[in-house]
């Protein structure tokens, strides 16, 4: 049975937060010529660290491998203060590629500290922007990554509770752990907006709409992307098969037998040239009847960082 129909979720791929941590790479490549350092991958994807690798970036685990007074970026996933100060005690002149909405979740971190109210993180242990979230204040945020956890989770007599999320989580999942959370705590003390990202909503958003109808539902994304490995997640949830992938060349063709109608959707790390090759992919199947589903308009979009864009206009380089 030949597939009669392919879907493109929209919006789908780069996120504001991502294209600008990718250009504030290339900006600094620009303007300090090669190498330039990068603290932990600029973004979660293969496909870009290897493109911004062959330009001359450097992706190094920690600031101890980065040679004294060398050019640095921090991801756009957020770092410690204990990284910051690293950073500092080794004179690195460095350029904060943070996420925006990375950075609210830290002050609301530190303001809910500042208050004396017990911190909840809901999270995905071991993920760079968690990390960087509970070393603003080390000791004084609990993480729950699900609802057991949030069943279990213990906090001192007296002390007001606060919660604040990772901004890549599944929307739901993070929507059951807070009512959980809220059922315990019932004056449960929540961001003011909701921290889970617009981007990370409105991909899933997307998916929800795609999963409607396709049967089979390709997730373009790298494995160690929280935001992908969530798409892949929503799609099942709704019903289709999917399959998180780097590129069309991970295509198995045994994935395709029977389905007549395929959507691609790609995480918002993923550029848009992977998706385009699995669009061709299925052309030269023969599939015509390609259309994209809009889920939302997006309009978003970041400043780079204020002494990076400084420099560039002094030197004529925007």
């Amino acid at each position: 049975m030949p597939i009669k129909k392919l879907l493109l979720a929209k919006p789908r791929g780069f996120c504001a937060g991502v294209e600008r941590a990718i250009d504030v790479v290339d900006g600094a490549l620009r303007l300090y010529g090669s190498p330039v350092y990068v603290r932990k991958e600029i973004v979660h994807n293969k496909y870009v660290i290897r493109s911004l690798a062959a330009k001359g970036a450097i992706f190094v685990d920690e600031l101890d491998e980065i040679p004294d007074g060398a050019v640095t970026i921090f991801s756009a996933h957020g770092v410690s203060p204990a990284v910051r100060a690293m950073a500092v005690a080794k004179g690195l002149k460095v350029i904060d590629a943070t996420c925006p909405l990375v950075t609210k979740v830290h002050m609301e971190a530190l303001r809910y500290a500042s208050e004396g109210r017990s911190i909840i993180l809901v999270g995905h242990a071991g993920h760079d922007e968690v990390i960087g979230t509970m070393g603003e204040v080390p000791g004084r945020i609990q993480l729950v990554g699900s609802a057991q956890e949030a069943e279990n989770v213990q906090v001192p007599a007296g002390e007001e509770v606060a919660v604040t999320t990772q901004t890549t989580l599944g929307v739901d999942d993070a929507s059951q752990i807070i009512d959980v959370l809220r059922r315990r705590f019932p004056k449960l003390i929540t961001p003011p907006a909701d921290d889970i990202c617009y981007a990370t909503q409105n991909r899933q958003t997307a998916v929800k709409l795609l999963a409607r109808e396709a049967d089979l539902i390709l997730v373009l994304g790298s494995g160690n992307s929280s935001n992908s490995r969530r798409l892949r997640e929503v799609a099942e949830d709704g019903g289709a098969k999917a399959y998180l992938i780097d590129d069309a060349q991970e295509i198995d063709p045994a994935w395709i037998e029977g389905v007549e109608c395929v959507a691609i959707t790609a995480g918002a790390s993923a550029p848009e040239v992977l998706v385009q090759e699995v669009v061709e992919y299925f052309r030269k199947l023969g599939v015509e009847h390609i259309e994209e589903v809009m889920a939302i308009d997006e309009k978003v979009t970041f400043l780079l960082p204020l002494e990076l864009s400084r420099e560039m206009n002094a030197r004529g380089l925007t």
